[in-house]
């Protein structure tokens, strides 16, 4: 079922809304949280279909902000709240809120926002697009619990990552890093099998892939050793490769869903690591609300400098 407001409220809203699910026979419905999608009209329906087939597994309310900058000299004048409503088969597994803000309301988010949140729920902030440098001091931010960014969106998203670094605050994590889940796994799991000490490692990616430069950071981090970046054709990561006192450990994924996985001393063996989909990733990130700090000391881990030459 699906409801248009034109010139509304917040209180119009939740009104609506209790009608909505009346008029379908649900008048509670078993939500879990609030995510709060920030983007903008182009980028819109593809984040709140991922939004929507993440709440297969997260039912959820979904509010999507999108911010419209009205136009000519009497652009103050057309400030107002228009909603669009989704209840029902309309909506997945929860509800759909697109919320478009115009004139001065678009500098007042998070009180348009505020309302409308699950009572008692957390909130997950979720920028698909464009995000602000600190996204804990942004209003909308400031409602959530977690803060979801993605720095392969920026223009620059390697240097995104910086920015990320210098604003991070617990809450926070970003899709790029989302994206190595599958591939920490791996070569934790290759370490395991193979508990050599390493002392390098190489990280092969297309250029400016901001999850390539989390993963060398991790491994720098985690390992304490020195990491190579090195650019290759794609898509996205290629290869890794650990080099330990008893020969290299690779994970090679030139292209597609499968990679090839060489340990010393056994025989290569063909592993999952498929390329996922945006609804995969926000499923992930929705399934804990936790500070992520493996995150936070990657992000923020900065390679050692080498000393200046005589």
């Amino acid at each position: 079922m699906r409801t248009e407001l034109t010139d509304t409220t917040a209180s119009k809203i939740n009104r609506a809304l209790l009608e909505a699910r009346r008029a379908i026979g649900s008048p509670t419905m078993g939500l879990v949280l609030t995510l709060v999608v920030a983007t903008d009209e182009e980028n819109a329906y593809d984040a709140v279909r991922a939004a929507s087939e993440a709440s297969r597994e997260h039912p959820c309310r979904i509010i999507a902000v999108i911010k419209r900058t009205s136009r000519g000299p009497h652009k103050l004048r057309a400030t107002r709240l228009d909603a669009e409503l989704r209840v029902g088969s309309d909506a997945g597994h929860g509800e759909v809120l697109m919320l478009r803000l115009h004139g001065e309301l678009t500098g007042q988010a998070g009180s348009v926002v505020l309302p409308l949140l699950l009572p008692d729920a957390p909130a997950v902030a979720w920028w698909p697009a464009e995000a602000p440098a600190d996204p804990g001091r942004d209003s909308l931010g400031a409602l959530a619990q977690r803060r979801i960014t993605d720095a392969q969106a920026a223009v620059d998203p390697v240097g995104e990552l910086d920015v990320r670094a210098g604003s991070y605050r617990p809450g926070d994590t970003d899709l790029a890093w989302t994206r190595l889940t599958p591939w920490r796994a791996l070569l934790a799991a290759a370490l395991d099998q193979k508990p050599l000490p390493v002392t390098g490692a190489t990280v092969e990616s297309e250029a400016d892939n901001p999850s390539a430069e989390l993963l060398a950071r991790w491994l720098e981090d985690r390992l304490d050793v020195p990491v190579t970046r090195v650019e290759s054709e794609g898509p996205v990561i290629t290869r890794v490769a650990l080099q330990t006192t008893g020969g290299e450990i690779r994970v090679e994924r030139p292209g597609g869903s499968l990679a090839t996985l060489s340990l010393p001393g056994s025989p290569d063996r063909r592993v999952a690591l498929k390329i996922r989909s945006g609804a995969e990733l926000i499923a992930e990130e929705l399934r804990r609300l936790d500070a992520d700090e493996v995150y936070g000391s990657a992000l923020r881990h900065r390679p050692p400098q080498a000393a200046p030459s005589a």
